[in-house]
C-alpha cells in the first residue's frame, strides 16, 4: 500500500474529527468527498465513512461528559428513535436520489448558519464585571437553559427522526441536523449542542454501519484508516470548542454552518443542470 495514499487518507480523518469534536457532526462532510478525491466509488464513499463516525463520537462525547455538558435526556431520546431510521435510511439509499433532501439539508444548515452568525454581531460587547464563581457550576460563559421538562419530547423525537434518516442515508454523523435543530429549536447552548450530538451521533452510526456492511458499502481498508486519524483528531477539535467561549463558537458554528449550505447546495444545484 502506497505510503502517501495512507498518509492522505488518514490526513482527512483527522482533520475530520476535529470537525467532529468542534462542532458535533459526523466528520462525513469531509471524509465523503475526501474519499471520492481518493478513489473511492460513490457508494464506498458514503459506507467507509460510518465505522470512523462511533470511535470519533465517542471520543469526542468522552471530554464532554467530564465536563458536564451533555443532556442526556434530549441525547439518547433522538438518539434511540434515530437509530431505527438510520436502518431505513441506509436501506433507502439504494434505492432513493438524495439529491432533494441534500438540498433541503442546506437549507436548514444556511438558516442555522446565517442565525447564528447574526445573533453573534447583535450581541453587544461585554463589560468586564467580577462574578463570583461557583466550584462545580456553569461555565459563566453558558447562557442559561431550561430544563427538560420545558422542552417538547415530540421535539426531540421529530429532530432524531430527521438527523437518523439523513445518517443512514447520505453515510454522515447526523450533526448536520442534530445542531441546527437542538440550538434553534430547543434554544440549547452551542456547546451543549455539540456534546449532546455527538452522543445522538455515535448511536445513530452503529446500526446504520451495520446495514452500510451487510449491502457491501464499506471498504475496510479506508475505513481503518480513516478511523486512525479522526479520534485524535476529535479529542483535539472537544479541547477547542471547551476553550473557548460560548460566543465565540456561536460565531464559528454560524460560519462553518454557512460555508457547508452554500458548498453543498451549490453542488447540488450545479449537478441538477
Amino acid at each position: 500500500m502506497d505510503v502517501l495514499f495512507v498518509a492522505a487518507v488518514v490526513t482527512v480523518g483527522f482533520a475530520s474529527g476535529i470537525l467532529s469534536g468542534m462542532f458535533g457532526v459526523g466528520g462525513a462532510v469531509l471524509t465523503t468527498p475526501g474519499l471520492r478525491f481518493l478513489g473511492a466509488t460513490p457508494i464506498e464513499a458514503v459506507g467507509s465513512t460510518l465505522p470512523a463516525i462511533l470511535p470519533g463520537a465517542l471520543s469526542g462525547a468522552w471530554h464532554y461528559r467530564k465536563a458536564g455538558l451533555i443532556e442526556w435526556t434530549v441525547a439518547l431520546t433522538s438518539g434511540s428513535i434515530g437509530a431505527g431510521f438510520a436502518i431505513a435510511g441506509a436501506e433507502l439509499s439504494d434505492h432513493v436520489d438524495a439529491h432533494y433532501l441534500m438540498l433541503l439539508t442546506a437549507a436548514l444548515l444556511l438558516y442555522s448558519g446565517v442565525r447564528n452568525t447574526r445573533a453573534h454581531l447583535k450581541t453587544p460587547t461585554a463589560v468586564p464585571v467580577a462574578v463570583p464563581a461557583v466550584v462545580g457550576g456553569p461555565a459563566l460563559d453558558e447562557a442559561p437553559r431550561p430544563s427538560v421538562g420545558t422542552r417538547s419530547w415530540a421535539a426531540f423525537a421529530v429532530i432524531g427522526a430527521g438527523a437518523g434518516l439523513l445518517a443512514g442515508l447520505l453515510g454522515v454523523g447526523g450533526g448536520l441536523l442534530l445542531i441546527p435543530g437542538y440550538t434553534v429549536l430547543l434554544r440549547m447552548p452551542p456547546k451543549r449542542a455539540v456534546a449532546t450530538s455527538l452522543v445522538a451521533v455515535a448511536m445513530f452510526s452503529i446500526p446504520a454501519m451495520a446495514m452500510h456492511a451487510w449491502l457491501g458499502h464499506i471498504n475496510w481498508t479506508y475505513a481503518l484508516l480513516l478511523t486512525a486519524g479522526v479520534m485524535p483528531g476529535a479529542r483535539l477539535g472537544a479541547r477547542f470548542t471547551l476553550k473557548g467561549s460560548e460566543v465565540r463558537l456561536r460565531y464559528l458554528m454560524g460560519v462553518f454552518f454557512t460555508v457547508l449550505a452554500v458548498v453543498y447546495g451549490g453542488a447540488e444545484l450545479l449537478a441538477a443542470f
